[in-house]
């Protein structure tokens, strides 16, 4: 079994800052590419950020230069640090991650973590 938690949400004005992380846990072999979807209320599910096992990185062009995802990969860890937030940039923020486990050492599968929410005020 493998579980993603999410943390760091939370309500914060516009042009203010919040830090994501999403931890892996479980019967982990390894864990290839990683990232952050958000789904705003009524909006389909988008993708803001992923990166892969050796650090590249790609950006939704709506956070570009304002978002920047890390991951450690000794500690399973993910990070999505958030600056100069927008009210637009409310929604629930889910984790993302292809695992493999020690059961199934050659299969990845995609696993999801339950979300956090993020407010931005105006």
């Amino acid at each position: 079994q493998v579980q993603l938690v999410e943390s760091g949400g939370g309500l914060v004005q516009a042009g203010g800052s919040l830090r994501l992380s999403c931890a892996a846990s479980g019967s982990i072999f390894g864990i290839n590419a990683m990232g952050w979807y958000r789904q705003a209320p009524g909006k389909q599910r988008e993708l803001v950020a992923t990166i892969t096992t050796g650090g590249s990185t790609n950006y939704a062009d709506s956070v570009k230069g304002r978002f920047a995802i890390s991951r450690d990969n000794a500690k399973n860890t993910m990070y999505l640090q958030m600056n100069t937030l927008k009210p637009e940039d409310t929604a629930v923020y889910y984790c993302a991650a292809e695992v493999a486990t020690r059961q199934a050492m050659a299969v990845y599968y995609n696993y999801w973590g339950q979300g956090t929410q993020v407010t931005v005020s105006s």
